[in-house]
């Protein structure tokens, strides 16, 4: 759906054309036919029964064929309107085709009290997250693991229970066991967790840079842009995630892609089979030296002070404090529950906009102070070394 200025522009573009788009352009338009043609109707006064249904039996379906072609038509006849079917086919014309959802794969480490004996965790084994906006996340292992005698944990594997990206939360948050696996005292996801990270279905917004990059990279050697499609083909992956180093930071004729990923920092499996598609498989220049790697983590200690209404009990308290909590993890891109501007390389993190969000979806935040002022990123991207949000205390 166009927005009001592109609305505005293609209903200029219909009347530039020397279409009528509204009834009373219609309106005159019928009675200029009517005179041009001689024609034996003479009861066009606007007082007459019969004119007025003649005019509306032809006004209306015209009204209905403008709104078609400004709301529909013509905006996705272009890709910076295009959306859904319409932008696969306009994608398709450029060879790119939308990527699919994908599973989030990664490791769990299960600890238990004791070393003794062997314990078996079952394939099938559901960790799940506390629940994220009133939504409950679940993970489950995806063989029998043993955990031998002498040892208290295992990292085991697992895969989201489904695709997509919500599935690629922070440390910690998958710390739940659904049903109890004897002899497991503690389950938890650590920082680097994730092996693959998940992915939804590619949305409108990231393939239209797919699509628009494609015009910069016909060539498809030697250049940002060809790079940045063979990239971006790789799941979960957006062109605007992608930032180059070019001046030669490994030697004459080196460059540096530095890549995120909606989660934050890409698993180094992503990041080896991406190397080994650019720089093994020959989808690079001829000469050409580009590495492709993690983006460097901006580690960051925020301690968040949370005060809620006078009015507000022991257990509100509690439940604002544990919202604040998320809603900041969302903005470090450790969940995405959560409508709030998140952590960007190369940019500035406002502080003062996030406590504008918080105030605008908690009613019950009275005030929130932050241990620390902004935080201006260059080449790297922002993640909490460590997190306190607790409740103030009134002098």
């Amino acid at each position: 759906m166009a927005d009001a200025n592109a609305t505005e522009l293609f209903t200029g573009m219909l009347r530039e054309s020397g279409m009528p788009v509204t009834p009373e352009e219609m309106q005159a338009e019928w009675e200029a036919i009517n005179e041009d043609q001689d024609s034996l109707i003479t009861n066009d006064s606007a007082w007459s029964p019969f004119w007025r249904l003649i005019s509306a039996i032809v006004t209306k379906p015209a009204q209905w064929l403008v709104a078609l072609l400004v709301t529909t038509v013509l905006p996705n006849t272009f890709l910076r309107y295009a959306s859904g079917a319409w932008l696969d086919v306009y994608a398709w014309g450029v060879d790119v085709v939308r990527k699919t959802a994908a599973y989030a794969l990664g490791t769990v480490t299960f600890t238990r009290a004791s070393a003794s004996g062997a314990l078996v965790i079952p394939a099938g084994t559901v960790i799940e997250s506390p629940a994220l906006n009133g939504v409950v996340y679940h993970v489950l292992t995806t063989a029998e693991t043993v955990i031998p005698e002498g040892q208290l944990g295992a990292a085991v594997a697992v895969r989201a229970e489904q695709a997509g990206a919500a599935y690629n939360l922070g440390p910690g948050y998958y710390s739940i066991l659904a049903k109890p696996v004897p002899g497991i005292m503690s389950v938890s996801n650590g920082a680097d967790w994730l092996t693959s990270p998940g992915a939804d279905v590619e949305d409108d917004e990231a393939l239209r840079l797919r699509c628009r990059n494609q015009f910069a990279a016909v060539g498809q050697y030697h250049h940002d842009a060809a790079y940045k499609a063979i990239i971006s083909e790789f799941s979960g992956l957006r062109v605007d995630y992608l930032f180059f180093e070019k001046d030669g930071p490994r030697g004459p004729g080196t460059s540096n892609c530095h890549i995120m990923v909606e989660s934050g920092i890409p698993p180094q499996e992503l990041i080896d089979a991406i190397n080994a598609h650019v720089r093994e498989s020959g989808n690079h220049g001829h000469g050409d030296d580009l590495q492709c790697m993690a983006i460097t983590p901006m580690p960051v200690d925020l301690t968040v002070t949370v005060y809620p209404v006078v009015s507000a009990g022991a257990e509100r308290r509690e439940v604002l404090r544990q919202a604040v909590e998320d809603r900041v993890r969302s903005a470090w891109r450790e969940n995405t529950d959560f409508d709030v501007a998140r952590v960007m390389p190369l940019s500035r993190f406002s502080f003062s906009r996030l406590a504008k969000e918080l105030h605008a979806e908690l009613p019950d935040l009275r005030s929130v102070e932050f241990s620390r002022g902004d935080i201006v990123a260059q080449l790297e991207l922002p993640v909490l070394a460590s997190l306190d949000v607790s409740l103030g205390v009134e002098a």
